[in-house]
């Protein structure tokens, strides 16, 4: 396993009146925030925050190239950016203990907390295909070039986690300094990924290593 410390390439925030950043995702260009009842966008350039939409905002965030995704307690919420409207709801598999979302391939990635686990989920149904098993608490999850990440946080430790995504093997590990929380995780599938810092009230760019 391949192991090093994570590069923090910048700190977005703390927003003002954003207690805590929860579930973090990227449409391409702007990266979107949760932040309890309600989802932010931010310029990554700028650093300034857009807009926001207001809806039950408590975990993970997803966008599938149309729509964001949302995990609101028990349930993940299918939402028209534009207008700002919960288009669909699905049930969530951890019924409440969920953490983590994102979008791949046509199918919602979501992580289980204390469960410690990983499962795809059908974004129709809510039933669940596959689940990977973990041994931290699970935070944020991403897929990028064909790389399945998910972030971990227990205690007072965090890092980012590259795990084979048919047996849930660690392959690579990112190591967050001491007390630097990640509470969500998006690619910008590129170089950088985009992690929630809980309740520090940031969102972190960490350098993605681009391995020969």
């Amino acid at each position: 396993m391949r192991k090093s410390a994570a590069e923090i390439v910048r700190e977005y925030g703390p927003f003002p009146g954003v207690d805590r950043v929860n579930g973090v995702t990227f449409d391409g260009e702007h990266v979107w925030f949760a932040c309890g009842e309600k989802v932010t966008s931010l310029d990554p350039v700028s650093g300034k925050t857009l807009r926001s939409i207001d809806v039950a905002a408590h975990a993970g965030t997803a966008f599938d190239g149309r729509h964001l995704f949302q995990i609101a307690e028990d349930r993940i919420q299918r939402i028209d950016p534009e207008s700002g409207r919960v288009l669909a709801t699905i049930p969530a598999p951890g019924g409440g203990g969920d953490s983590g979302l994102t979008w791949a391939e046509g199918t919602l990635w979501v992580g289980q907390y204390r469960d410690r686990k990983i499962h795809q989920v059908d974004p129709e149904t809510g039933a669940v295909l596959r689940t990977i098993e973990s041994d931290r608490f699970v935070t944020g999850v991403t897929w990028v070039e064909g790389e399945l990440w998910h972030a971990t946080w227990e205690g007072d430790e965090s890092d980012l986690r590259r795990v084979d995504p048919r047996t849930g093997k660690v392959l690579e590990k990112l190591e967050m300094p001491p007390g630097v929380g990640v509470s969500g995780l998006e690619s910008d599938g590129e170089d950088r990924f985009y992690c929630g810092g809980g309740n520090s009230g940031k969102v972190r760019a960490v350098r993605r290593p681009r391995h020969p």
